[in-house]
């Protein structure tokens, strides 16, 4: 099963300030405020939704496409996917634009103050799927088995799921942060006839919110909605009232939440891309959640077979974890040491 995953490509660049914002805030001058913080650290991550779900699929051993928009200062990040087995042949490199930065500078209080540069992936807009996966000759990547529409350009992701429509294509919406963005009339054409549906717990009430749909109502128009529950796990619901709960891998230490929810979306995917039910792919989806917080940075992880195994044995027992073992060897050895 090919899987192309849309959405976006972007750099995390964090710092920690060793003070209180609160501090260098003075009463009456809050209109016109001049302020430079020295900071002691930086660490550049990786990220990006469509990126870090792509590296995930990659480390499971599947071939994903990733689709978005970059800019010319992407080579060293595209080395590194290509490494853990990204298509990239989806990523169109701006001229004119870098790629997308999150810059945020965090105090001792746990304060931030954050600026999003969304840079070239204003572009993804111009991304034509038609031409990329298309049925005709001249198009370049194999057509996939599902597309996956992750948080990106408002205007990309609608695009993405008319043409889905248009080409045939099977879809899963993960509007995720952008459902902020979007008016109630795109957020369902965005969500219709998606055969899976990703949010959080907090998503999943303003989904209903912009949609002014009722939960029966969305589950009618979706194959299956899955709520990821924080360390409560994760809910699948359909419209025939089947719905299914499994629970996070308990224990894990925290070391960053950061790109957690990419990880469970990367392996929900790789286990239903091996025909496994959604029961197993949600266990395997949370055994990947919990290696991706154990690190820091949403693509420093590794998705060995004994790692997950000891995570699903750990949460589901040694029979769950034995029913999942030889999906993971097959990855493992598909992957390659890219993983």
């Amino acid at each position: 099963m090919r899987i192309a995953v849309s959405g976006s490509i972007a750099t995390d660049h964090l710092t920690v300030f060793p003070g209180r914002f609160a501090d260098q805030l003075i009463p009456g001058q809050l209109d016109h405020v001049s302020l430079s913080f020295l900071v002691d650290d930086l660490e550049v991550r990786r990220g990006g939704v469509a990126a870090n779900i792509a590296f995930g699929l990659g480390s499971l051993g599947l071939r994903p496409l990733l689709i978005g928009a970059v800019g010319t200062d992407f080579g060293p990040y595209e080395v590194w996917l290509k490494e853990h087995g990204v298509d990239t042949g989806g990523v169109l490199v701006s001229a004119e634009r870098q790629t997308a930065r999150f810059m945020c500078t965090t105090d001792q209080d746990a304060n931030q103050i954050a600026v999003f540069y969304a840079g070239a992936m204003a572009e993804a807009r111009d991304i034509d799927l038609t031409a990329l996966v298309g049925d005709g000759p001249d198009a370049p990547g194999a057509r996939p088995d599902l597309v996956l529409v992750a948080p990106d350009d408002p205007e990309a992701m609608l695009r993405r799921t008319r043409q889905c429509r248009e080409l045939g294509l099977p879809f899963a919406a993960d509007p995720s942060q952008q459902l902020a963005r979007l008016d109630g009339a795109q957020a369902r054409d965005l969500v219709d006839g998606a055969r899976w549906l990703f949010t959080n717990e907090y998503e999943a009430a303003l989904l209903l919110e912009r949609t002014g749909w009722t939960h029966g109502e969305v589950l009618d128009r979706v194959g299956t909605w899955l709520v990821t529950l924080g360390e409560n796990g994760v809910r699948a619901d359909r419209a025939d009232g089947t719905r299914l709960r499994v629970p996070a891998v308990p224990g894990v230490p925290v070391a960053d939440p950061t790109g957690v929810g990419d990880a469970f979306r990367a392996g929900f995917l790789a286990a239903t891309a091996r025909g496994l039910a959604p029961t197993a792919a949600a266990r395997l989806g949370c055994a990947l959640a919990a290696e991706a917080i154990r690190t820091v940075g949403s693509q420093s992880y590794e998705a060995t077979p004994d790692r997950l195994l000891a995570n699903l044995t750990a949460a589901y027992g040694a029979d769950a974890a034995a029913d999942l073992a030889p999906h993971l060897a097959a990855g493992a050895h598909e992957g390659g040491d890219a993983s």
